[in-house]
């Protein structure tokens, strides 16, 4: 094992280090570096604390890049083919984002509790999500996500993942706790490419707007105006929606010139979208 590659001693953890162990620079080449993520003002004194009371298991083999590998050629071997979403999953070390009592379960296919009633998803259906995202005809000519607008940053495994697929990524989360959590977590990387946002997730993040692509990691009964008001003309959103008879199911809808296309893919299940702000 190299120095590089030692789990770090404690939270907040060098995340740019530990992912750059593994492929040695970010998807597109450049260093996370730059502005650092909004800082809420409330109960961040308490989840640094949180944070630095966590560690990484050791002795589990959870720090080696290998395991992760052995994520993304399951993942390949399940039909994920992009270089750009196989490339931000063996980048992103998925364990140092759940709880420590959870992390040996870190790299298998499944949706892990993260608190407050919500879960991380399973890697399957990230790589799902990213990949139809990718497919859009704008991301195809540009290579990546581009400007991306998150819904739901739970623990900041998502957004880190995006970050090494996109060139920008706004994250939006209602809970604070989570929220902060995902502060203390990313707080390494101090990129201009990750901006979180305590807010609804709802209405978006406006003053980011206009983006190129918009996922959301809740389920409603439709995609909300204003998610789509701030979708980029040739801009791709992929979200979870309620549809009568087939429950919920991938939606991915494509911003034209002269309007809209929606089209449903396959059953999901996502947590419940929500409105406001839970403290």
């Amino acid at each position: 094992m190299t120095a590089a590659e030692r789990p770090a001693r404690k939270f907040p953890l060098a995340l740019g280090r530990i992912a750059g162990a593994a492929n040695g620079k970010a998807a597109d080449g450049a260093a996370l570096d730059g502005r650092a993520v909004l800082r809420p003002q409330h109960h961040a004194a308490h989840a640094h604390a949180d944070a630095g009371r966590r560690r990484a298991p050791v002795g589990l083999g959870l720090d080696s890049a290998d395991v992760r590998m052995r994520m993304v050629a399951r993942l390949r071997a399940e039909g994920v083919a992009h270089p750009r979403v196989l490339g931000a999953f063996a980048a992103v070390p998925r364990h140092l984002f759940v709880d420590a009592a959870l992390a040996t379960q870190a790299y298998e296919d499944t949706s892990l509790p993260i608190g407050h009633g919500q879960t991380i998803s399973k890697p399957s259906v990230v790589a799902r999500m990213l990949e139809l995202l990718l497919d859009g005809a704008a991301a195809r000519e540009r290579g990546d996500l581009g400007a991306v607008l998150e819904i739901g940053t739970g623990c900041g495994y998502q957004a880190a993942i995006l970050a090494e697929a996109g060139r920008r990524v706004v994250s939006v989360e209602r809970i604070q706790p989570l929220h902060d959590k995902a502060r203390a977590l990313l707080e390494p990387m101090r990129g201009a490419r990750i901006r979180l946002v305590l807010g609804d997730g709802t209405l978006g993040h406006a003053p980011g707007a206009p983006y190129d692509s918009i996922i959301a990691a809740a389920g409603g009964e439709s995609v909300p105006a204003a998610w789509l008001e701030q979708l980029a003309v040739g801009g791709r959103l992929v979200a979870p929606v309620h549809q009568p008879g087939r429950g919920q199911v991938l939606v991915v809808v494509d911003r034209r010139v002269d309007g809209y296309t929606h089209v449903a893919h396959e059953a999901v299940k996502f947590v419940p979208l929500k409105s406001g702000l839970s403290r």
